[in-house]
């Protein structure tokens, strides 16, 4: 994991300005997350904790938590333990994955104790605990009973205990006779693994950084290496360690050149090459902020509306099944004209058939030339009967082929709004956004009521952005907001924007009756792009307009309109460039 020891030691160093901060609030997002409001002389300050096996961490954030209606038994707790307490220290044993955060609160009776939290960064077994005075544990986000561990159990009552520790040495106090020692004695080959052995606080990338710095890009064993290698290797560990203490650190996020974020650290990454991108933030705690809340985004809202993607995955096959089912029904009435044709000629022949006949075969008049054709028969009717038969059946091919036009429109608009819903749910980032999808659904029929009574939360207003020549840009967040910001709120002489063909967003340029510049206009096309299924793309055709040529047509579902008068911009979706303009 990249979350070592040492770069917990780099969160450390920061977070000492919160030191003498008092505890304002605390929430409780999900199950394994905690943030604690602090007010500090630089102002309120949220510290964000996590005991995730996926993303275990602990920085200052500057995102908004999004909280359950409820606060959990946990959050209630440590809202009782330290309400209004003072954050005293911050402590770190050596490289180890722990921080300690020791609290000056008052107790039941009104006397001054500290309360310490343990946040243990440490994979699956990451957990928080909460400590008393005495070293008792008072309890934990993640209890861990005998069925859980046998080594090491953390339950309310008993005695803290630190995790197991092996014998390793700190790259930032280690001498390098001792290193050189160390790594001649490992029985591993590949040298970042060997350092990984040796060494607590570090991950696999900062090793593998090591190794390849010594080696220059060449393959080196541990228990071989020295001259010029092990002489690099020792300068780079202490060079590494000097930049930890100092704080002149360099943190970097590696990511795939699809953008898929791969891995992160406090120093300059080379081991990648030209496989990888590597971006550089101001701060540990922007950078875990960054890492994560990207990372996790899809996770999270995938894990919130789980049934929602199952719902619309189902409903669209179902759907799609439908739409080709008609459209194979409808292919067959394309055969209707042959029906008249049998019934006509059956007609001119009714003085040569008899009941009990099997076929006919006549001149078929309607060609040149009068070919032979054998019509089959029914030998239980009539021939006037039979006549009828075909005659019924041109009809209702004729009535078919109306009806099934008109499905085959309404199911193609039905999916082409199921994907405009399954888009905003991939790009929801809150609860509540996720919340007002689901309101959405059930006003639409796919969704039953659940019959509760509780007043829905407050739709969010529209994302908000500002382009680089001051006008403001707005995007709908679902397709009920779409409707409500083009047709409601955009005035005549605002832009309306939207991606071409591709289900995404609406977005407005509101101009105040002024004509926006056109680089204000490629900015928005960005966004829309960016808040759209083509986000990944590299050239999306964004449609835009003045808003009064925009119109919703009488019945259409939610966030369907047409538009005319309009252009079209090609661009590329830009993350970096729709968070700068983002409010």
């Amino acid at each position: 994991m990249a979350l070592d020891g040492a770069f917990l030691y780099a969160v450390k160093n920061e977070l000492t300005q919160l030191i003498g901060g008092r505890v304002e609030k605390v929430f409780q997002p999900s199950r394994e997350e905690i943030v604690i409001s602090l007010r500090t002389k630089l102002g309120s300050k949220k510290l964000y904790i996590s005991a995730n096996a996926g993303s275990a961490r602990v920085h200052i954030t500057e995102n908004k938590p999004d909280n359950p209606q409820t606060p959990p038994m946990f959050c209630m707790l440590m809202r009782k333990r330290l309400g209004s307490g003072k954050l005293m220290a911050i402590r770190q044993d050596g490289l180890e994955r722990i921080l300690f955060f020791d609290f000056e609160c008052i107790n039941e009776l009104g006397d001054i104790v500290t309360i310490t939290l343990a946040c243990e960064i440490m994979g699956r077994c990451s957990n928080l605990i909460i400590i008393d005075e005495n070293g008792k544990i008072i309890d934990s986000i993640k209890r861990v009973d005998e069925e859980m561990s046998r080594e090491r159990l953390v339950l309310p009552g008993m005695k803290y205990m630190l995790p197991p520790r092996d014998d390793r040495l700190n790259f930032l106090t280690a001498e390098p006779e001792e290193i050189a020692e160390r790594l001649k004695a490992t029985n591993l080959a590949e040298l970042s693994k060997a350092l990984i052995r040796i060494f607590e606080g570090i991950s696999p990338i900062l090793a593998r950084e090591w190794a390849f710095f010594a080696g220059r890009g060449v393959y080196l064993q541990s228990d071989t290496i020295e001259g010029d290698f092990l002489d690099r290797l020792l300068y780079i560990v202490k060079k590494t360690g000097q930049q930890l203490v100092s704080g002149d650190c360099y943190y970097s996020v590696a990511s795939t050149k699809e953008g898929l974020l791969k891995d992160f650290s406090f120093i300059r990454l080379s081991q990648f090459g030209n496989l990888m991108y590597t971006k550089e933030l101001t701060s540990a705690s922007e950078l875990l902020d960054y890492f994560y809340t990207e990372r996790d985004r899809a996770a999270r809202t995938k894990q919130r509306a789980n049934d929602l993607f199952k719902l619309l995955v189902n409903l669209t096959e179902r759907t799609s099944r439908r739409i080709a089912s008609q459209r194979e029904e409808l292919a067959a009435c394309a055969e209707k004209e042959h029906f008249k044709l049998c019934g006509d000629i059956i007609s001119a022949n009714m003085y040569a058939l008899k009941k009990g006949d099997t076929s006919l075969t006549a001149d078929n008049f309607y060609e040149e030339g009068c070919p032979k054709i054998t019509i089959e028969l029914d030998s239980r009717k009539t021939p006037s009967q039979n006549a009828q038969y075909y005659y019924n059946e041109y009809k209702k091919r004729v009535t078919a082929e109306g009806v099934l036009a008109v499905q085959i429109e309404k199911g193609e608009e039905e999916l082409q709004y199921l994907d405009s819903v399954f888009d905003a749910l991939t790009r929801a980032d809150s609860e509540n956004d996720i919340i007002q999808l689901r309101l959405e659904l059930r006003e639409q029929g796919y969704l039953k009521y659940s019959g509760t009574k509780a007043k829905p939360p407050k739709a969010l207003p529209p994302l908000e952005y500002k382009s680089s020549d001051g006008y403001t840009i707005l995007v709908g967040r679902n397709n009920y907001q779409n409707d409500q910001l083009t047709m409601k709120f955009a005035e005549k002489s605002d832009i309306w924007l939207h991606t071409q063909i591709i289900t995404g967003s609406h977005v407005i340029i509101v101009t105040d009756g002024e004509t926006p510049p056109d680089k204000t206009i490629e900015e928005a096309a960005v966004i829309a792009a960016y808040n759209s299924k083509g986000r990944g793309s590299n050239l999306v055709p964004v449609d835009y307009c003045l808003a009064k040529y925009v119109k919703k047509p009488s019945g259409a579902k939610p966030g369907k309109v047409i538009f005319t008068n309009y252009k079209t911009a090609f661009v590329k979706p830009d993350e970096e460039l729709v968070n700068k303009l983002k409010v």
